[in-house]
């Protein structure tokens, strides 16, 4: 009973992060201010960003990318692996998981 007793009371620290860990950033990543269809798949990269001007002549804002579907994407003729990674970061970033980078990237 004593055993009990002494094992609820050690459960119960007081911590200030649910997580149960501090968050330690030296700086922050740089974002882009305004993203717009081609900013965006040049972030998903991948071979994507070649399909700026036809989501940009059929779909033509970038909240309506956010929402678009599968078949949409189809019947505009982006293949599957493409459209796979962009219904993926579209998600990401509706979600707040994910945005593009101000700088390219180096490869």
């Amino acid at each position: 009973m004593a055993l009990m007793q002494f094992l609820n009371h050690t459960r119960t620290i007081p911590i200030s992060n649910p997580y149960g860990f501090s968050r330690f950033f030296s700086k922050s990543s740089p974002f882009i201010v305004k993203v717009g269809i081609p900013e965006f798949l040049n972030g998903v990269g991948h071979g994507v960003e070649t399909h700026v001007a036809k989501l940009e002549s059929e779909i033509g804002d970038f909240q309506k990318l956010l929402v678009t579907r599968t078949l949409k994407l189809k019947k505009i003729g982006i293949p599957c692996k493409h459209r796979k990674l962009i219904l993926k970061y579209a998600h990401k970033y509706r979600l707040g998981l994910w945005r593009p980078r101000a700088e390219p990237v180096k490869v």
